[in-house]
């Protein structure tokens, strides 16, 4: 079939693949380097009790077969490095059907830790990964060109990531309506970035033109996706300077990335290569039986987008092929952060010598500036900021946190940027108390060095020591 692929969008397809391949590259490195303290045999959520509870049609995963730390980290590492292959262009060099087959194992991999990820994984770039990963298992290598439904199917994912958030900010809150979210925005996201300060103190007009030019990318534009060329690559690329504005404001782990990843597809980059053989019947009978499938189950992520209840970030099927994605519907107008201290003195009183744990990325210490994390994803510091949100966010974990802490467990120290005790000297009690953090202004900025300003509001969690020595964390 002649109209079955579109050999101007060769290069398009090699940048989308190595950048995709960067992505899973991330998330597995996350997973590896992550995993033994929030979802390991002795973590706070721990995969083995998940599994035991939670059936496999509900959330496939090979993890349902067999668990062990061992084998999370064999399938983390493994996927680090089919990334590395995939994005080294090991596909290109492979037959067909055996590079889709490369495709497939990172996909398959991955859905296995986001099923049993529970709360540390409950992140809409999770289940937009696994759905744009599936689609590339389809787009084929240098032996054919790229098949066009499938380069449709992804614009149709972009559209559906910012047209979805689009509504879900008109439908929420207010302030997106009145232009002036951004006034608080920044301050207020769950992880600032290194220029997060100097964006919060920009100008209320440009915030207003901020939000105003979010609306017209993510309600007008995504439209422009199935124009003819070139208007679809000019609507592609201003998808892409938002996002890179959206990198520069924040902490986003790979969302604004995978975005960026997506919108790539839908430009049409310059090649030499303009022909192609034809595409093989097998080939082509299982691309277009995908793409119905897609199709298919993209019936309820619509339904959703229309309806006056609209949810974000939700999947509607086990294997995350077709989900609905959007985010900061709502906005917070104040910044709180839970602020964990631990003391060694016997009796737990007001003026003991309380020490305070520092995180990587969420705000601790008022004068330690924010850091660029983004891709890489700080799962812990990300779930703190819900914590600080209601405490029901993090009712079945921050036990375990508490609990960790106290018996210096080494994987979750390795979290956190610093213990303030030293190896061999845990606390007797750990404590957790809220805060309000606020940016500073230029002139406190230059008189104290500090881009936070912190009050305390109230306790959080009181005195907790291990159980069996005194009050009990409960978990």
């Amino acid at each position: 079939m002649d109209w079955f692929t579109a050999p101007g969008y060769w290069l398009s397809r090699l940048v989308f693949q190595r950048a995709l391949a960067g992505m899973y590259l991330f998330a597995f490195l996350t997973a590896a380097l992550q995993f033994r303290a929030l979802l390991g045999e002795r973590g706070m959520l721990p995969i083995p009790r998940f599994v035991a509870r939670v059936p496999f049609r509900r959330a496939p995963s090979l993890f349902h077969l067999r668990y062990s730390d061992r084998l999370f980290a064999g399938c983390a590492w493994t996927g680090c490095a089919v990334a590395v292959a995939l994005l080294a262009g090991a596909d290109s060099e492979l037959p067909l059907w055996a590079g889709m087959l490369l495709w497939l194992v990172p996909w398959a991999l991955y859905l296995s830790i986001v099923n049993v990820g529970q709360t540390w994984y409950a992140f809409g770039w999770e289940s937009l990964l696994l759905e744009v990963g599936f689609l590339a298992v389809f787009l084929g290598n240098d032996e054919v060109a790229p098949p066009v439904v499938v380069l449709f199917l992804l614009r149709w994912i972009l559209f559906r990531v910012e047209f979805g958030a689009g509504l879900i900010k008109m439908r929420g809150d207010a302030c997106w309506r009145k232009l002036t979210c951004l006034h608080y925005h920044h301050e207020t996201q769950p992880m600032p970035g290194p220029l997060s300060w100097f964006f919060h103190h920009l100008p209320g007009p440009v915030h207003k033109a901020e939000v105003a030019a979010n609306h017209f990318t993510q309600l007008v534009v995504p439209f422009l996706l199935f124009a003819p060329q070139p208007i679809s690559t000019a609507a592609a690329s201003l998808m892409i300077l938002t996002q890179l504005w959206l990198v520069a404001s924040g902490n986003f782990s790979w969302l604004n990335w995978i975005t960026i990843v997506v919108a790539v597809s839908a430009l049409r980059l310059p090649t030499d290569r303009t022909t192609a053989p034809p595409a093989p019947l097998w080939f082509e009978v299982v691309v277009l039986a995908v793409a119905a499938l897609i199709l298919f189950l993209s019936h309820r992520p619509v339904v959703n987008m229309v309806s006056r209840r609209q949810v974000m970030n939700r999947s509607f099927d086990p294997l995350h092929l077709v989900n609905t994605y959007g985010a900061f519907g709502s906005v917070s107008r104040i910044r709180y952060e839970v602020v964990v201290e631990g003391t060694r003195d016997g009796t737990p009183r007001e003026d003991s010598d309380w020490r305070e744990y520092e995180f990587k990325g969420k705000p601790s210490d008022p004068r330690r500036w924010p850091r660029q994390f983004a891709p890489y994803h700080l799962r812990l510091d990300w779930l703190m900021w819900f914590a600080a949100l209601s405490p029901a966010y993090a009712g079945d974990w921050f036990g375990g946190l508490v609990e960790r802490l106290l018996e210096e467990d080494r994987d979750t120290l390795r979290l956190l940027r610093r213990s303030p005790f030293p190896p061999g000297e845990p606390p007797r009690y750990v404590r957790a108390r809220l805060f309000r953090y606020r940016y500073t202004t230029w002139r406190e900025l230059r008189e104290t060095g500090a881009c936070w300003e912190r009050t305390y509001v109230r306790e959080f969690m009181p005195p907790t020591r291990l159980a069996g020595a005194g009050r009990s964390t409960g978990r």
